[in-house]
């Protein structure tokens, strides 16, 4: 499955939860792209490199095949969609979300504009554009009792899924 988010949200930290308590392999994709340069240019103006979806999609055919891996993006348009059998959209309060980036080190045009992306939705309106919105999920990540119900929640799944899979 995939994890989906604006960045702060808490996509890393479920996701390495998630892996350790399922057994699951976790694919950070920004930390797979950094290791083996999945880039295809820098962008100047929120100064970070620009991931190149296809050499990510190439590099990660294999692993998702074999079935088993959580994977974390902030989008998930561009990943095929037999990969995912459930998508979770993990929603933040801008208040919270704002001091989450600020303390990353996010400023200016970079901090709005993932600020307006939490607003208006843009990454759960893109994640029910590209799978069936049947298994596309929104889960508050605020506070750490948020967290703890998403892993609960989620386990649940996974095991309902392998139950019913295996």
């Amino acid at each position: 499955f995939v994890l989906v988010g604006t960045p702060g949200v808490g996509k890393t930290t479920l996701g390495k939860e998630l892996a350790s308590r399922a057994g699951l392999s976790y694919v950070n994709v920004g930390d797979l792209a950094r290791e083996g340069e999945l880039y295809e240019g820098f962008d100047e103006e929120y100064d970070c490199p620009i991931l190149d979806e296809d050499r990510v999609v190439d590099e990660l055919e294999d692993r998702m095949s074999q079935g088993g891996v959580i994977v974390d993006y902030h989008g998930c348009d561009f990943f095929p969609e037999r990969w995912f059998h459930i998508v979770f959209v993990l929603r933040t309060d801008n208040s919270c979300l704002y001091d989450r980036l600020e303390s990353r080190g996010y400023t200016g045009k970079k901090l709005q504009d993932n600020i307006q992306c939490e607003i208006f939705q843009t990454l759960y309106e893109e994640a029910v554009l590209s799978y069936k919105k049947e298994i596309v999920h929104q889960l508050p990540s605020n506070t750490p009792e948020d967290l703890e119900r998403n892993l609960d929640q989620i386990m649940q799944w996974i095991e309902q899924w392998m139950k019913d899979n295996n």
